[in-house]
């Protein structure tokens, strides 16, 4: 089955109160919709980063976040991400930050993933950071998952959806 490491934004969307930005608010219900197969469609993945991550802030909100992940396997960290984070550290470019989402790449890079779902379009489903990364890991001889939000894999139509 398809590998998928689930990025912070993804728990976040799925968790957060309807927003009143419309931009956000059609992320979330985007994710929402992509949520209801994912977990049948694909292996899930987190890392002890994205826990870290959600942990964070207000505690019912952590909460919120923590219960939509509680089934989904952490990737633990080892030697090899920590190799990856200081690459990607020395040779991305990466500033302020976005240093922060580095550890996102070295799981989802170290751990052989498909695909890393975000919606982190600054610092993670940038097209510039991208090819950066891809490469880094080409220099590396490591293969890098597809980046896309969860618009970019929501389930397939089916072939006559095509022919209309």
């Amino acid at each position: 089955m398809i590998t998928v490491y689930l990025e912070t934004t993804i728990p976040s969307y799925l968790a957060a109160y309807p927003s009143r930005d419309l931009i956000i608010a059609a992320h979330q219900q985007i994710t929402s919709e992509w949520w209801q197969t994912a977990k049948t469609r694909f292996n899930l993945f987190i890392s002890e980063a994205v826990l870290a991550e959600i942990r964070f802030g207000d505690k019912d909100a952590a909460s919120r976040r923590l219960k939509i992940i509680e089934e989904i396997p952490v990737l633990a960290i080892n030697e090899d991400i920590l190799f990856l984070i200081q690459s990607y550290g020395e040779k991305l470019g990466l500033k302020g930050r976005a240093k922060a989402d580095i550890p996102h790449f070295a799981f989802a890079v170290s751990y052989k993933m498909d695909y890393l779902v975000t919606w982190n379009c600054a610092h993670i489903a940038n097209g510039e950071i991208i090819r950066r990364l891809m490469n880094v890991n080409s220099e590396l001889n490591r293969q890098t998952p597809l980046i896309v939000t969860p618009e970019e894999i929501l389930e397939s139509l089916g072939d006559n959806e095509y022919e209309k």
